[in-house]
């Protein structure tokens, strides 16, 4: 007998943690269940005390409300604070959100190293929020090296959980070949998964692949249907494609009138791209009457907003007189901004402008700069004019070799002058120099 009373004090000592957890689970569920159903005050004097004590779901939740303003007065600094705390115990819910919280600059100072640090360990729990945080990181080379095979990997992970916006960015991986060789057909799979949950930049993205052909058949009426479903939830995108195809009578009856429509619900978002094709169809007169000067004024604003098209537009405009007083001066600093962008119609006419002198003092060597980037990316008129300029040694050596060359890859699209002058120096250059030119050319 004496030896069971001994054993009674003993059994209460182990059974009273054991009664204090399960109390303190029931108040944890009861406070999160008074949170999920909106009863802010409850769940906030049930959460206080254990969060206080160290719980880490509390902590969690706690942060939550104040990062939302729910109950509490909204507060970043108290949501990091016991984000942090949840988070350095391992909650893997609040580990991302810390993240999110550096990404955003929200409580804590922006820092991209700490928010890839947060995202890497929820990431690592399989937290797919998280892991697509960290691959958009790693695409971006934000708080870590670019590094677009890690994206890859992080937006796999997460896709494969079934997040759409991990989905259409791997779609786009594969689309433009970025961490993994291009493939189409992968890039419409993951396009329509994310597109079938409803997330509008996958659906603009398939849209595009069926207007295109890319990785299935090509299909106007397909792409109308992605882009309309897009637009309905307000993508830009989707809004100038859809007035693209009624301009154009793709998948839909050509209708210039709905065209506008659509191209100014995307201006009225503040899309440049719109503020353009508005400024087109004033110009050619499309769905309102022809207007040049109102055409002039939604280039200006597309350009104001770094469009290298409508910077162009106006670049030539200025040029030519044409709508606007001629300006030479301005014609060059709206033709370098566009080039600058890599527009090769715009560095083909800075380099004009400075051979001729025109807006800006003569320059042969800059002429010759601003001729090569354009011909690097195909101009066939840059290509003409560098292939004279080493044949005449102006801003550049004389250089018969280096003109066969310029003019070979002007004459490969067609320009009739350079087959002209190719053939005529071929007559001078030795059968070594042509090959050696022939493959510069190639190169």
């Amino acid at each position: 007998m004496k030896r069971l009373l001994l054993l009674i004090p003993l059994f209460l000592l182990l059974l009273i943690p054991l009664l204090w957890r399960v109390l303190v689970s029931k108040n944890l569920e009861t406070a999160v269940t008074a949170y999920q159903q909106g009863n802010y005050e409850a769940a906030l004097s049930g959460l206080r005390p254990l969060a206080e004590r160290g719980y880490e779901d509390a902590q969690f939740t706690l942060g939550r409300m104040y990062d939302q303003g729910q109950g509490v007065p909204e507060d970043d600094s108290q949501a990091a604070a016991w984000y942090r705390k949840a988070a350095e115990q391992g909650h893997v819910g609040a580990q991302f959100h810390l993240g999110r919280l550096y990404t955003q600059g929200r409580g804590v100072a922006q820092d991209d190293q700490e928010a890839a640090r947060w995202y890497q360990k929820a990431a690592e729990q399989g937290h797919g929020d998280a892991q697509f945080a960290l691959g958009w990181l790693y695409s971006q080379g934000r708080g870590v090296p670019l590094d677009d095979q890690q994206a890859v990997v992080w937006y796999r992970k997460a896709a494969e959980q079934g997040d759409a916006a991990a989905q259409n960015s791997l779609g786009w991986m594969y689309a433009q070949g970025q961490g993994l060789p291009r493939d189409d057909a992968a890039a419409v799979e993951w396009y329509r998964k994310a597109a079938e949950q409803g997330n509008p930049l996958a659906q603009a993205n398939l849209g595009w692949m069926y207007a295109q052909g890319r990785g299935a058949p090509q299909d106007d009426a397909a792409a109308v249907d992605w882009y309309r479903k897009a637009a309905e939830q307000g993508n830009i995108t989707a809004y100038n494609n859809l007035g693209l195809m009624y301009a154009q009578g793709r998948g839909v009856p050509q209708d210039d009138q709905l065209a506008l429509e659509w191209y100014r619900k995307a201006a009225d978002q503040g899309s440049a791209l719109a503020h353009y094709n508005i400024g087109l169809m004033y110009e050619e007169g499309r769905g309102v009457p022809k207007d040049d000067q109102l055409a002039l004024e939604w280039y200006q604003k597309a350009a104001d907003q770094g469009y290298a098209e409508a910077q162009f537009n106006l670049g030539w405009r200025y040029a030519q007189g044409q709508g606007v007083p001629q300006d030479d001066a301005l014609a060059v600093a709206w033709y370098r901004k566009a080039a600058d962008q890599g527009d090769a119609l715009a560095q083909f006419n800075l380099g004009l402008m400075y051979a001729q002198g025109r807006g800006a003092p003569k320059d042969d060597q800059l002429a010759v700069e601003w001729y090569r980037k354009a011909a690097k990316q195909g101009n066939a008129e840059a290509q003409f004019n560098l292939g004279v300029r080493y044949y005449q040694g102006q801003g550049v050596p004389k250089n018969d070799i280096q003109a066969y060359r310029y003019w070979n890859l002007a004459a490969a699209q067609g320009n009739r002058q350079a087959i002209r002058n190719r053939d005529l120096l071929a007559q001078r250059l030795t059968p070594a120099q042509i090959k050696e030119a022939q493959t510069l050319s190639r190169d």
